[in-house]
């Protein structure tokens, strides 16, 4: 889909980006639109389409949407498919590209490309290891340790579970599977009986799950990646009665199961951890301050902080916004798929349920600075992730959320 802004900036409309502080920097003619690209690599889940959803409509909105003409590109899990695609976005004179990176490393050259072009890469929920881009995830903030050690608590340590992983190949999937091994590895009792790719949808993973579970119905844990709402279904269609814990991400359904009443009375419990989609609206708002207002984003690699929310802090909201504590909504809303972790107030507050769900602006809204100063920390070295000639620090894989389990 191409998305194409026609009204030129005129002059009463510089007075209230002016006011917003997004003119400060390089100067634009007046009728000139900054051309944007938004570059998706796998799509086909429902956090890839609020992520895509939340930039286009921020994109929508005043003083955006006389700003930018925003034009998206789905270039499917080939690398060669996207590097081609970042060439042709440059040649068509992008100032800036807007990304999830199939590859840490293998688009690096067209990235180089970009910079040298003057164009402003930034990459989310995923980095690459060329120096000059931006990019903003949270792979190095611990969710694969983290729900793996939740997960080995529950069990005291002993076990069989399953392992669902996301893409074959992707950074993201190989930090969070590395993470939990250095976990289950110091369980001898843990077994870890199935291990597939559920490529981070409901669909695939209830799919691939159900054979896991007619493999080895003794099954005593999961942990999963995005998908996790998928596993659950695939257990529930058993007939079991006894249900099991699960780690997994933030889908609402999976939330809404875990304050369920009924399947709580028959054992289930979980942690819902994972990416939020909403670091692609942050990650475009800061491209276009550095695109409008020349700002310094000293960090190249920033980190977002893991959400994480427990099974008993689950609130649904009443509303339509995320306020007074609440964390998902309820099935009237959204459905099972959505992604709970689409919002955050601080940084875009211009995202409501409706603009993650449609892709639409929020009526009445308009874009809002974000803060002053730093914006976010240094992410941790992740090699063949965000640096080539680095190491692992000894600390990686820290535990900053659960304690181990004491066995005594």
């Amino acid at each position: 889909m191409t998305l194409r802004f026609k009204s030129p900036l005129i002059r009463g409309a510089l007075a209230v980006t002016t006011a917003l502080g997004l003119l400060a920097g390089p100067s634009y003619a007046q009728d000139e639109k900054v051309k944007v690209y938004l570059s998706l690599s796998y799509t086909g889940n429902s956090w890839m389409t609020e992520a895509a959803n939340v930039i286009k409509a921020l994109a929508k909105t005043p003083p955006y949407d006389t700003q930018v003409e925003l034009i998206d590109v789905i270039s499917g899990v080939d690398v060669q498919a996207q590097i081609s695609a970042y060439e042709s976005m440059i040649a068509d004179g992008a100032k800036g590209i807007i990304s999830f990176p199939i590859s840490s490393t293998g688009l690096n050259r067209a990235i180089k490309q970009g910079c040298e072009a003057g164009v402003e890469m930034f990459m989310f929920a995923n980095h690459v290891t060329e120096p000059c881009a931006h990019s903003l995830a949270y792979i190095g903030s611990g969710f694969g340790e983290n729900t793996a050690q939740w997960l080995a608590n529950e069990m005291e340590g002993k076990g069989k579970i399953f392992m669902i992983r996301g893409v074959p190949g992707s950074a993201v999937d190989v930090r969070h599977y590395d993470g939990a091994m250095s976990v289950f590895s110091k369980y001898p009792e843990i077994e870890v009986v199935a291990e597939y790719y559920g490529m981070w949808d409901d669909q695939t993973t209830q799919t691939e799950t159900t054979k896991a579970l007619a493999a080895h119905p003794d099954v005593q844990g999961i942990w999963s990646q995005a998908g996790e709402y998928g596993a659950l279904q695939a257990l529930l269609a058993t007939g079991r009665q006894d249900l099991i814990p699960i780690s997994g991400e933030n889908s609402a359904g999976f939330r809404r199961a875990l304050i369920d009443p009924a399947l709580k009375e028959r054992g289930l419990t979980g942690i819902s951890s994972g990416d939020s989609p909403v670091v692609a609206a942050i990650a475009f708002k800061m491209m276009m301050e550095r695109i409008l207002t020349d700002r310094d984003i000293p960090n190249h690699n920033m980190a977002y902080t893991l959400p994480w929310v427990p099974a008993d802090q689950i609130v649904l909201c009443t509303g339509d916004i995320i306020e007074n504590g609440c964390n998902t909504f309820p099935a009237d809303k959204v459905p099972d798929s959505f992604i709970s972790e689409a919002f955050n107030p601080a940084y875009a507050p211009e995202i409501s349920l409706s603009a993650a769900l449609t892709g639409e602006p929020t009526p009445g809204a308009t874009i809002q600075p974000l803060p002053a100063g730093e914006l976010f920390p240094e992410a941790q070295s992740l090699p063949g992730i965000n640096c080539d000639d680095c190491e692992l620090p000894a600390d990686a894989f820290a535990l900053t959320f659960v304690k181990p389990f004491d066995a005594n």
